[in-house]
């Protein structure tokens, strides 16, 4: 069901007035949904809604006596049916539903759900072009201007990203690069420019606001999905270019939790260069998995004081546990950069050699 459907206004438990069947609100639905999947399912629902949401769907859930069976039944095809076109919508695009809907449910139908769908569903630039085999994608776009390249980069799944950012030649992967780490937002205008450039059309474009895409965050992503070579060159050159963004975003391809991928020999090793007092405090805030990893590779003596020096510590701030944390990652950076250790990117068989 559509979040904007889950929210939307009105209010009271559903009635039957004079012999006919009043309609349903959105609220009112999301509750009677919500109610008929169970508590732990809901629950796990919850996590992912706004705390004034949560609230909304509460009231409305203790409003609810009983649900009709008749109720129920209508929510849940109502469910059926908007998820169906969503996935319609994902595989294909919005004509793409629109044909299989009216194939399946009749034109009226299929118009209804799709209007529904569109009145709350944004559907991002290059839709059409998430869509497209990288391979010809490349071909399509690899003579464009770097800053088309990584305004369309920035809009696709990191994994497509990184197999066409890796295909680049080399003087226009760390110009693209920057470009999508330097990325604010980006007005309609201009997307609907490089789109008319590009010849191709979106099917619909349902917002005005700027779209945000690009940032430090989305290179990291894509970073971290190329082969080893790509990333070793573009990080060098961009440390030539700018060296304060070349470390922001080294910093955030690697971090602390990611030390599970290490195999024991490389941790032992991460170990002999660690001060047992920023280890103490970078393992405060970690969990158990991460945790374990260390006191494994540890002797039993070594791993008994490191926990009794966690123990007697007490609270610390997270803005410590968090430096501890860097100073730790800085030297994993440091011995994979001396050859001492690998750490495996997307692809490669081992994690560690």
């Amino acid at each position: 069901m559509a979040k904007g459907s889950a929210t939307a206004a009105g209010g009271g438990a559903p009635k039957k007035t004079g012999g006919h069947r009043k309609e349903l609100t959105g609220r009112q639905k999301a509750a009677v949904f919500l109610v008929t999947i169970g508590s732990e399912i809901s629950s796990e629902i919850f996590k992912h809604l706004r705390e004034d949401e949560i609230e909304t769907l509460t009231f409305e859930i203790a409003r609810l006596e009983t649900v009709d069976s008749e109720d129920r039944d209508r929510v849940l095809q109502e469910f059926q049916e908007l998820m169906m076109a969503q996935d319609f919508i994902t595989t294909g695009g919005i004509d793409y539903a629109r044909e299989l809907l009216e194939k399946s449910l009749g034109s009226q139908r299929a118009v209804d759900i799709i209007n529904r769908l569109t009145s709350s569903l944004q559907v991002r630039p290059f839709d059409f072009i998430r869509r497209t085999d990288p391979t010809h994608l490349l071909n399509f776009i690899q003579q464009e201007h770097p800053q088309t390249i990584a305004l369309i980069l920035a809009y696709l799944e990191p994994q497509k990203a990184s197999v066409i950012l890796g295909s680049l030649p080399h003087d226009v992967q760390s110009d693209v690069a920057k470009r999508i780490a330097t990325m604010d937002r980006t007005s309609p205008e201009v997307l609907r420019e490089v789109e008319r450039v590009l010849e191709k059309k979106l099917s619909t474009l349902s917002s005005e606001d700027y779209t945000a895409a690009g940032g430090v965050e989305s290179i990291v992503e894509i970073l971290n999905l190329v082969d080893r070579s790509t990333e070793k060159v573009i990080i060098e050159s961009l440390e030539e270019e700018d060296p304060e963004l070349a470390e922001e975003i080294k910093k955030r391809m690697f971090v602390f939790e990611d030390i599970v991928m290490l195999d024991d020999r490389a941790i032992q090793k991460v170990m002999r260069e660690v001060d047992t007092s920023e280890l103490a405090k970078a393992l405060k805030s970690v969990d158990t998995e991460v945790q374990d990893k260390i006191f494994r590779n540890m002797s039993k003596r070594a791993s008994t004081l490191l926990k009794e020096d966690m123990e007697y510590m007490g609270p610390i701030r997270m803005k410590d546990v968090e430096e501890s944390q860097q100073k730790i990652v800085s030297i994993i950076r440091k011995l994979e950069e001396q050859g001492e250790i690998v750490v495996a990117r997307a692809g490669e068989d081992e994690l560690v050699v």
